[in-house]
């Protein structure tokens, strides 16, 4: 990576594509990255799903569609089941949503990329390296969690096989094997991939979830070193930036009714499942509800537009809302309970509130061991969470002081980051 202290800002109006797919944890780092880059003097825009496309714009960011749709996640509750299960969410994403929508995927990005001087992947965009190399396009990559990495130095908890975290302490021994096991498992899933390249008359590449994800000319790891630092087997020009927050929806903050509930008592316990888990809740939200009854503590639930998952009867000071900006949120409650998406694990270690970790699928649980391992937090598997249970972890760190003393620390260590300001001396420095 060039030394970003003598690198010279390319002249303004550089044309960069942004594209990335997932949940709203999956596009609001590329939302914040937009923004700088147009504060700088550049053209962004931001290649994903239609189903985005209002709130881009109204961000003042360009936009252009790129199939597949999320909507055909949400309109499937099968699918989205698949999705969120721990074992099979990986291959569901992989071979039945990316894979079959492949080619349009290619259509679609080297038509928003005709003409752009740089193409910035998100790690699920299987067509961007495609699309960057058959054009000549300059091609930076980007991983939001650490686990994205595969690092056997820092490995990753696994969604398929969790329990294999307590090796985590043998290193390379185990985890190269176990990579190279897991790379020769997935090369199925990737052969529309190759057949693609193969027709486009490109060479042979390495898998594009492994080591194929990664650009070698400059990869972002789009988050804070307290969570992930980097490691010898990292790619060529990999930085960490530091996190990359946007959280807006339009309103200018909380909702008047969120916030008359926290001027009236103490600060609340808040639950929430992110903008992914929560299309698929189960009894959560019932069971949060509960807890925070058990223990006498005002909460605030996150429950989404569905209305079906609103819990019903809810006991007196717990109170549901749709959503509501964490920024301005989370910093006003007591702890945090969450389903370990990185987006709100962001959100939450900068606020320096303690966490108790539900982990659905794909990076959570292993985001969450990774501020388990900050002390500043608890973790409960999805399925063994329940009121009881809940509420026994939560007495455990709200009893602690040391865990809101630690959580304070990590969050003044990141007010010295700003994470798209960093990720753009990097790609102008790709530029020049």
């Amino acid at each position: 990576m060039p030394d970003l202290q003598t690198a010279i800002r390319p002249h303004a109006g550089r044309r960069i594509v942004l594209t990335t797919f997932g949940s709203l944890g999956d596009l609001h780092p590329y939302l914040a990255l937009a923004l700088e880059l147009r504060a700088r003097g550049h053209d962004p825009v931001i290649a994903t799903s239609e189903f985005y496309r209002q709130k881009i714009i109204a961000a003042g960011i360009g936009f252009a569609p790129v199939r597949p749709d999320r909507t055909l996640i949400d309109n499937d509750p099968r699918l989205l089941d698949q999705l969120l299960d721990l074992r099979r969410g990986p291959e569901t994403m992989i071979r039945q949503i990316l894979m079959p929508h492949l080619r349009d995927s290619y259509t679609d990005l080297a038509a928003a990329a005709a003409g752009a001087d740089l193409v910035v992947s998100h790690c699920l965009t299987f067509a961007a390296p495609l699309v960057a190399e058959r054009l000549g396009i300059a091609w930076a990559s980007t991983v939001l969690a650490p686990s994205a990495f595969f690092s056997v130095y820092d490995p990753p908890v696994l969604a398929p096989a969790p329990f294999l975290s307590r090796l985590r302490f043998l290193g390379p021994a185990v985890y190269g094997p176990l990579f190279r096991r897991l790379c020769h498992r997935v090369h199925p899933w990737c052969e529309p991939w190759r057949r693609l390249r193969a027709e486009l008359g490109l060479p042979p590449a390495g898998n594009p979830v492994f080591s194929g994800q990664h650009s070698p000319h400059c990869v972002l790891a789009l988050y804070s070193a307290v969570l992930g630092a980097p490691q010898p087997d990292w790619p060529p020009h990999a930085a960490v930036t530091g996190f990359t927050f946007y959280d807006h929806d339009g309103s200018g903050g909380l909702e008047p009714g969120l916030e008359q509930f926290l001027d009236a008592g103490e600060p609340p316990l808040v639950f929430t499942l992110g903008s992914a888990a929560v299309m698929h809740p189960g009894a959560f939200y019932a069971q949060s509800a509960a807890a925070a009854a058990l223990l006498g503590r005002r909460a605030v639930l996150l429950v989404g537009r569905d209305q079906r998952h609103w819990p019903a009867g809810l006991p007196p000071h717990v109170a549901a809302f749709e959503y509501a900006p964490y920024s301005a949120l989370f910093p006003r409650a007591c702890a945090i309970v969450h389903s370990g998406g990185i987006g709100t694990t962001a959100q939450a270690l900068r606020a320096g509130r303690p966490m108790l970790v539900v982990p659905y699928a794909f990076d959570q649980p292993d985001n969450a061991e990774r501020v388990v391992r900050l002390k500043i937090a608890r973790s409960v598997s999805r399925h063994r969470y329940t009121p009881a249970r809940a509420a026994r972890e939560l007495q455990y760190i709200l009893g602690d002081p040391q865990y809101a003393s630690r959580a304070a620390g990590v969050a003044s260590r990141l007010e010295g980051e700003c994470g798209a300001a960093a990720a753009c001396l990097h790609l102008e420095a790709l530029l020049a």
